[in-house]
């Protein structure tokens, strides 16, 4: 009986000791996979910023920019409808939920079948929008009418560009199948063919247009409809390596079964709340570049220009975050593991506490300098600078809620909860405008990057506040000790921001342009070690946090 006690309590040992091992690698595994997809968003980002910065020395901010901005804000709202957006939403946490309880064999079907509801939908979609292209562009910027020329060009840019939607929504789907398959690099790399194929139009393209007595600008509609098909073939080649490819049919009979499966039908069902929480988020940014057309010229390029450097450190971390989160998430949901649900919750809101908010520090104290440094070349004036860094100081007002979005919201899609977040969006939405309606007046375009900084803030706090609420959060102990923590490091880090703020004349410096991209280096190297050494000297140990 004694070696029978041994025996089992050796095996529960061995049984521990490899349950704590596994674990560990599963935390590791998370953070190593949110670590690839931050540092090819990283690569994204980086070609992002070359783009606009070609854009921005080529065009400048003028009323041509404005079409432009405003065409491209067209298909990328539809796009979040039928991409990455409302249809993400309901299908990763469908597709994770099959995958564990159904096997691959059934979800390979499920998958078959929506991308080809999803392909029919897109179809049509792209002939209407083509169709409609001047009551489109009139309903998101009316504005543009007060330059006539600017107006056709947005409409024509508008019917170029229109059929990319069907591309980056059929991307959209690969994304989802492939990061459920915990394949994450592809998705997160591709981005960057629009980048390169949109730079490639800038530096190439427009000076040929204009040789054909073309708008230069044109280019751009050409480089971002050749960028949505190279994203789709890449990612096409990657889901057919895995034999996850979708099977689209074309035939009225595959259609209708495909329409009425169950797993199509939950999808649908999903995506009607996350539509309208998506469609609530995009009035927001329709009203605001309707205000924003109707203002100074130039106003809607100075926030593009902004919110492209905004994305910087939301696509490192929060999107990274909310990309891996989401199927593990839904995984832990669908397998009833509420602990481990918990867990990855709490890990992926400490982490955006403690990059997300140096992050903020530096938009709000530092932003003439990487305003300066990006932008300020060719076209771009100084007045263009200011007015640029005025919008970026209120997205880094509502920096952190922005990020702590991507972690909260993938709390309630996992759960397939789609209602709770689009009664949060249209709180926030009224919240907005009410702001808008304030502020416009007093700090024009800035108002409305400001308001919308506001409005996550308080969506991400209402979003918090109902998982804790509900019990699908339950925060774990010492949050108040590492709040401390985070806070110390970025108070010393922004009065070294602010010195260096002050110090150097970065519009000054136009002419000595790799001067100026020097000392930007050095500035933000020295920030990184000034801030981590801070928040370890405070006690803050990063590495058992990032092992957590």
């Amino acid at each position: 009986m004694l070696s029978a006690k041994h025996a089992i309590l050796s095996a529960l040992r061995g049984f521990g000791s490899r349950w704590r091992h596994t674990a560990t690698l599963c935390r590791v595994s998370l953070f190593k996979s949110a670590s690839i997809v931050s540092l090819l968003t990283l690569l994204s980002r980086i070609t992002g910023l070359v783009r606009e910065l070609l854009v921005a020395s080529t065009f400048g901010a003028s009323a041509m920019t404005d079409a432009f901005n405003v065409a491209f804000r067209i298909p990328n709202l539809f796009r979040r409808f039928f991409g990455e957006g409302a249809f993400s939403q309901a299908f990763v946490p469908v597709l994770a939920a099959s995958k564990a309880q159904q096997g691959d064999a059934a979800t390979r079907v499920l998958i078959d079948r929506v991308a080809t509801v999803l392909a029919w939908a897109l179809l049509l979609l792209s002939v209407m929008g083509v169709l409609g292209a001047a009551a489109l562009v009139w309903v998101m910027a009316s504005g543009l009418k007060q330059e006539p020329r600017g107006f056709e060009v947005a409409v024509v840019m508008t019917r170029w560009m229109f059929p990319y939607i069907a591309f980056m929504s059929l991307v959209a789907l690969g994304a989802g199948v492939l990061n459920t398959w915990k394949r994450f690099a592809v998705p997160a790399a591709t981005p960057v063919l629009l980048n390169l194929c949109m730079i490639v139009a800038a530096w190439l393209g427009a000076p040929w247009f204009k040789t054909l007595g073309l708008e230069p600008i044109y280019a751009l509609a050409g480089g971002v409809l050749l960028g949505g098909v190279m994203q789709l073939g890449v990612q096409w080649l990657a889901l057919k390596r895995l034999n996850l490819q979708p099977r689209v049919s074309w035939r009225w009979s595959a259609l209708r079964t495909a329409w009425r499966d169950a797993g199509t039908q939950n999808i649908l069902r999903l995506m009607g709340p996350a539509l309208l929480g998506v469609s609530v988020a995009h009035i927001s940014m329709l009203i605001n570049t309707q205000i924003a057309s109707h203002l100074r010229p130039g106003s809607v390029s100075w926030i593009t220009y902004a919110d492209r450097l905004m994305e910087f450190p939301t696509a490192l971390l929060g999107v990274a975050m909310g990309v891996v989160l989401m199927p593990q998430l839904a995984s832990a949901r669908a397998s009833g593991d509420a602990a481990k649900y918990s867990a990855m919750l709490d890990w992926g809101l400490r982490l955006v506490a403690v990059l997300a908010m140096p992050c903020a520090v530096a938009l709000l104290v530092f932003p003439t300098p990487l305003v300066a440094v990006l932008y300020h070349y060719g076209a771009m004036t100084a007045f263009d600078v200011q007015q640029v860094t005025y919008a970026l100081m209120g997205w880094g007002v509502g920096l952190i809620g922005i990020v702590a979005i991507k972690v909260l919201a993938p709390g309630y899609y996992a759960s397939q909860d789609t209602k709770t977040p689009v009664r949060v969006a249209i709180g926030v939405l009224v919240l907005t405008q009410l702001l808008n309606l304030a502020l416009v007046p007093v700090l024009a375009h800035a108002a409305l990057t400001l308001s919308i900084g506001i409005g996550a803030m308080v969506n991400a706090l209402w979003l918090l506040v109902g998982l804790i609420r509900r019990g699908s959060y339950r925060p774990e102990p010492g949050w108040g000790r590492f709040l401390a923590q985070v806070l110390a490091g970025c108070a010393l880090l922004a009065v070294f921001l602010m010195w260096a703020n002050g110090h150097f004349g970065w519009t000054a410096l136009r002419a000595e342009s790799f001067k100026r991209i020097g000392l930007l280096a050095l500035v933000l190297m020295a920030s990184a070690a000034i801030y981590f050494a801070a928040i370890s000297l405070a006690g803050l140990k990063l590495r058992q946090l990032v092992r957590r």
